[in-house]
């Protein structure tokens, strides 16, 4: 049984695409929380400089960090650094990401198929095995938030790669949280986030399906930090998020198509998609 978490007074917080988008607003909770240290690692040192400078001057101390989480000696590198600098993060929200919205043979190999994979599904892995080791070795009441998608749940047109990334996501963080509480180590939570689109930027174009409007980030994020606090395992935004997955588990394929695309509209949501410039 996971320990609900009150104050993240004392805490080590790590936060992934950190300089902007929801990535920022997880750090602004982070100090809102009282943490102790707040790491926050972005590729974008200009405005990563910047969301540092805006969060600095509180009672937590802000940690900035260049860090290419698509490249796995970038990420050892700078795990080592935080462990030396600052402490093995307490909690870790494993929130970069990136989209490519296009048919599957229009993708560029490396930058899109191999980048895609590399940062929205292997670098949760490799940035967790740095630091999970100290999770289970102190015993402190730990958390790990896995930002995967409803992408990662459904089959959409022109987000292939991007869905097939998330649903790693979900098998690998659904998996890692049943080995932990099957080894005995209930003191770190792990909660899988699957939203819809989200009025960030990253999906510029994209429209909701049927009854499922773009989330506001700040709502999300506030329901996200609730859940990552309480050790919630898995939290779908919005509910027709849960509606779908149902209805795709109990209809056969064929009228499924036909639902996703004449009635929800899921399969036309990407037809407009620009992304972030």
């Amino acid at each position: 049984m996971n320990t609900i978490i009150g104050s993240l007074e004392g805490s080590v917080v790590l936060i992934t695409g950190a300089a902007m988008g929801m990535g920022k607003i997880y750090a602004q909770l982070a100090v809102k929380d009282r943490a102790s240290h707040v790491v926050l690692w972005d590729v974008n040192e200009e405005t990563l400089n910047a969301t540092a400078a805006e969060l600095s001057g509180g009672a937590s101390e802000i940690h900035p960090y260049v860090v290419d989480v698509s490249k796995l000696e970038d990420i050892q590198a700078a795990a080592e650094r935080v462990r030396s600098e600052v402490g093995s993060p307490d909690v870790l929200i494993n929130n970069a990401g990136i989209v490519r919205g296009k048919y599957f043979w229009e993708h560029e190999q490396s930058s899109d198929i191999a980048l895609t994979m590399n940062i929205n599904s292997l670098a949760l892995m490799h940035i967790t095995r740095e630091f999970l080791p100290a999770m289970i070795e102190r015993k402190r009441t730990s958390r790990i938030v896995n930002v995967a998608s409803a992408a990662g749940l459904l089959a959409n047109p022109k987000m292939s790669v991007y869905c097939s990334s998330k649903w790693a996501v979900i098998g690998w963080s659904e998996s890692l949280r049943l080995e932990l509480k099957q080894a005995g180590h209930g003191h770190i939570g792990v909660t899988t986030f699957c939203p819809s689109y989200i009025k960030t930027g990253m999906f510029e174009g994209a429209r909701g399906p049927l009854l499922t409007p773009l989330l506001e980030p700040e709502d999300v994020t506030e329901r996200v930090w609730k859940a990552m606090k309480a050790a919630t395992p898995i939290v779908m935004m919005p509910w027709t998020v849960k509606l779908s997955t149902a209805l795709r588990g109990v209809l056969p394929v064929a009228a499924w198509d036909v639902v996703a695309d004449k009635v929800f509209g899921v399969y036309k949501s990407m037809d407009h998609f620009t992304g972030r410039k």
